[in-house]
């Protein structure tokens, strides 16, 4: 990753999360544009789908507060992925009302895939920093937006 000329090392500590954040965010979706192929999936369904995952028991109220998205625009991604045989919405059994969202084996192994290109990533990012650093780093992140 190349940080614009605003980012001094010297001045490291002074410049904003946000902004460090944003390089990220932007040089994830510059390595995605070049390295991410996918007919089924957009690079920005690939939350989605990680987050299906990720969550045990996810509805697609789940997802619209997650994401800050409206209800039709989580349905329309959820119909699509259904669609493409990625996940399946089951009855919860607790509220009939209520559809949980869960990942069918072709959508486990698309995010095994969604995963690998995110650890190719990181990895081609890490490739300065030893294996505690990258823990450290990840700690310090989970500590700083759960505050905990």
């Amino acid at each position: 990753m190349s940080l614009s000329n605003q980012f001094k090392k010297e001045n490291s500590e002074n410049i904003l999360i946000y902004h460090y954040v944003e390089e990220m965010v932007a040089d994830f979706s510059e390595y995605s544009l070049e390295n991410y192929k996918d007919d089924d999936i957009n690079i920005a369904e690939l939350p989605f789908l990680l987050r299906i995952r990720c969550i045990e028991k996810s509805t697609q109220k789940d997802l619209v507060e997650l994401f800050h998205v409206s209800n039709g625009y989580a349905s329309k991604i959820l119909r699509k992925f259904e669609d493409k045989g990625l996940i399946s919405r089951i009855e919860d059994p607790q509220n009939r009302r209520r559809k949980i969202v869960k990942l069918t084996d072709k959508g486990i192994k698309k995010t095994e895939g969604i995963l690998a290109h995110i650890n190719g990533w990181e990895d081609m990012h890490s490739d300065n920093m030893d294996p505690d650093e990258m823990k450290t780093l990840k700690k310090l992140l989970f500590k700083f937006l759960s505050g905990e």
